[in-house]
């Protein structure tokens, strides 16, 4: 198995392995262009997030679409793994090529608990997408009216 099966399938130890007789490993892309971080993050790995951020791994680094590991994890409501990432500096404002946030991801795809994670830890609600759509805008077209209101 290579390292990225080894990351989507939760091998801590062949991670770990890897990872120890390659550092760089943490700063390659895959096929797709995502970092092993985004890679074992939005996959819900948590042991191998966290040893992935142990390991010296950008808790900021982009993947090909411009994502972090936090954007990726707010698709799935990943909270626990959000949590570390935010705990480890991840920058909660930070916007894709697309001007997406994390919490405009939180928003749209219905990830209430994720959207007051990322308040409570500073997210900027007043920042707008391509499309000039902030969270709240995305959350309103959701018909998401309580997280509507949080994000007012």
């Amino acid at each position: 198995m290579n390292f990225y099966d080894n990351i989507r399938s939760g091998n801590k130890e062949e991670v770990r392995k890897m990872v120890s007789e390659d550092k760089d490993l943490l700063e390659q892309k895959d096929q797709k262009g995502f970092s092993p971080l985004v890679l074992a993050s939005y996959n819900g790995q948590y042991e191998i997030t966290e040893l992935l951020l142990e390991s010296g791994a950008d808790v900021n680094a982009l993947d090909a679409a411009g994502n972090t590991a936090l954007m990726g994890v707010c698709f799935k409501g990943h909270t626990k793994i959000a949590n570390l990432l935010i705990q480890r500096g991840a920058d909660v404002s930070i916007q894709n090529a697309n001007g997406a946030t994390a919490l405009i991801f939180a928003a749209t795809f219905g990830q209430e608990e994720m959207a007051e994670l990322l308040l409570k830890n500073g997210a900027d609600k007043s920042l707008k997408d391509s499309q000039g759509k902030t969270a709240y805008n995305h959350a309103k077209m959701q018909n998401l009216s309580s997280l509507a209101e949080k994000l007012e």
